[in-house]
């Protein structure tokens, strides 16, 4: 039988983060229920649901922590949002703007046929591409 945040912890071990209360916290409601995409305000609300007191520039200091020990991909939508994936392989989005949603593309649905010749002393390490739908009357 698994302890409530043995997935959590084991998370943060493995990638050599000290597993505070709050990185516990968060990192539970992160990857205990597979693959999702989560704004910094959503897992805000989430947490203060279970009672724990934990700031939004906290949740958003962590998420950056996160993503850059690679538990994380931050795909940003525009300007104004960001979502913090938990499925870190690659692949690609779609983003339904009128209901602020985010879903995955498996890499085989989008066919990328070339790519631009990368700078002198530089090389392609990843490519990113989010689909942007809305409502037709919109």
């Amino acid at each position: 039988m698994n302890r409530p945040y043995s997935k959590a912890l084991r998370c943060l071990q493995d990638v050599g983060l000290r597993p505070t209360k709050q990185r516990l916290a968060l990192a539970k409601h992160l990857f205990d229920d597979g693959d999702r995409h989560v704004t910094a305000e959503v897992l805000h609300q989430e947490v203060s649901k279970t009672g724990a007191k934990v700031s939004l520039a906290t949740i958003y200091n962590t998420l950056h922590q996160f993503t850059e020990a690679g538990l994380l991909k931050e795909v940003i939508v525009d300007s104004n949002r960001a979502y913090f994936d938990t499925n870190i392989s690659d692949h690609h989005h779609i983003y339904y703007k009128d209901e602020e949603m985010l879903h995955d593309i498996t890499a085989d649905e989008l066919v990328i046929s070339t790519l631009p010749q990368a700078p002198e002393g530089k090389t392609i390490s990843a490519v990113s591409v989010v689909v942007h739908l809305e409502n037709k009357d919109a």
